[in-house]
């Protein structure tokens, strides 16, 4: 068995990482709440990948600002054309690529920031790991 991948981490503005993973980004919204213990959240991702991403804001709970430019989450799209796709989505949706801190990600990729600062890489590669 091939176990499932949920990355979580809070934010103060669900609003617009909702905008920037699904606007920009193109991740599906499979699941939202509100009011569960004091949480808001969503979840995102595509419905048959093993991953997805959840991000909640507590009400009167202030995230302290975490990222540093290596706080990456990487995207590997091995077709050009879904490559440039993604990155114009991103730029149509007013987010400019940002020099990554390493210089191999820029090599064959583009790094965004994410409204909390975290860093998302769209690298045109194959996944070969």
């Amino acid at each position: 068995m091939i176990p499932k991948l949920r990355v979580a981490r809070p934010t103060n503005n669900l609003a617009a990482l909702r905008h920037f993973y699904v606007e920009g980004l193109g991740l599906q919204e499979l699941y939202a709440f509100a009011g569960h213990d004091g949480f808001d959240g969503l979840m995102l991702g595509h419905p048959r990948a093993p991953y997805h991403l959840e991000f909640t804001q507590q009400a009167g709970h202030v995230v302290p600002p975490a990222p540093t430019a290596e706080n990456l989450l990487v995207f590997y799209l091995p077709e050009r054309a879904a490559w440039e796709a993604a990155v114009a989505r991103m730029l149509a949706h007013g987010y400019p690529a940002v020099p990554a801190h390493n210089a191999y990600w820029d090599r064959q990729g583009r790094t965004f920031a994410d409204p909390d600062g975290y860093r998302v890489v769209l690298q045109y590669a194959e996944w070969n790991f």
